[in-house]
């Protein structure tokens, strides 16, 4: 079904996997096609609660496939995007709108488009010593793909515009102090990473961890009136919900939950 990733799911936990290590894991437009299908396979599939995206090899992914890029011509055609509505459908920020959580487990080099990509997963783990560069300014181009967007969000504005302008190349350790990931040893990087995405969706409830979700990448564009309505609009639906007494029951008897999702 894929030729550039690998796709499986474990115990409620899909894996994706960029599968071009030869290059490491550079990014294609197959790929970017199959990723976003595994995705919806993931996001329609209710033995998945988590989404866990790696690479294979050594690498994490490079960025874009330079084989593949050409010189484009200046098209400057005056459109104004301000105020655009449609803000859970660009390039990469659908991912905000999977309704499961989604982690990048950066077991190596990540570079330009796929850092573009990597900032819009909702949690980011980094293999010890294993280096980030946005490189954009050194190759002549822009900070694209919402970068520019999701990370002064991330690590504050004057970070970003560091790592955005210098493009210089940081180890795991710097870019965990900066807030952009949680590092963790190499050693059994993958595995570690499943664990703790399983943990989180087998202890809390997927229903919840779903609507929190939502909740947390809406406020981008809320006020705290519209936050705190939706809030409560969202509370009265979970009193209903098979998880919130699921949720009672497992405290009141003191043993594992067993959340559905309902």
């Amino acid at each position: 079904m894929y030729k550039e990733i690998l796709y499986s799911v474990v115990d409620y936990v899909a894996t994706i996997t960029f599968n071009r290590p030869d290059r490491l894991n550079a990014w294609t437009p197959q790929m970017e096609a199959e990723v976003r299908a595994a995705l919806s396979a993931a996001t329609a599939d209710d033995n998945t609660r988590a989404i866990v995206i790696t690479g294979a090899g050594r690498g994490f992914c490079a960025g874009y496939d330079m084989s593949l890029l050409i010189p484009q011509q200046s098209d400057d055609d005056g459109v104004d995007l301000a105020g655009s509505s449609d803000n859970f459908n660009q390039i990469f920020s659908y991912l905000l709108a999977v309704p499961k959580p989604i982690f990048m487990a950066i077991n190596g080099p990540i570079a330009g488009f796929a850092l573009c990509f990597g900032v819009f997963g909702d949690f980011r783990y980094m293999a010890e010593g294993a280096k980030l560069t946005t490189s954009f300014a050194r190759r002549g181009l822009i900070a694209e793909a919402g970068v520019s967007w999701m990370l002064p969000r991330l690590i504050g504005t004057m970070n970003a515009l560091d790592l955005l302008c210098s493009a210089r190349v940081i180890e795991s350790r710097e870019a965990e102090r900066l807030g952009l990931v949680r590092t963790l040893p190499a050693e059994n990087f993958l595995a570690t990473v499943q664990g703790i995405a399983r943990e989180l969706v087998t202890t809390a409830s997927p229903r919840s961890i779903a609507v929190i979700k939502r909740q947390i990448y809406l406020s981008h564009f809320q006020s705290l009136a519209e936050a705190c309505a939706l809030a409560d609009k969202e509370m009265k639906a979970a009193s209903t919900s098979e998880d919130y007494k699921e949720g009672v029951a497992h405290f009141v008897e003191k043993r594992a939950p067993n959340f559905t999702g309902r």
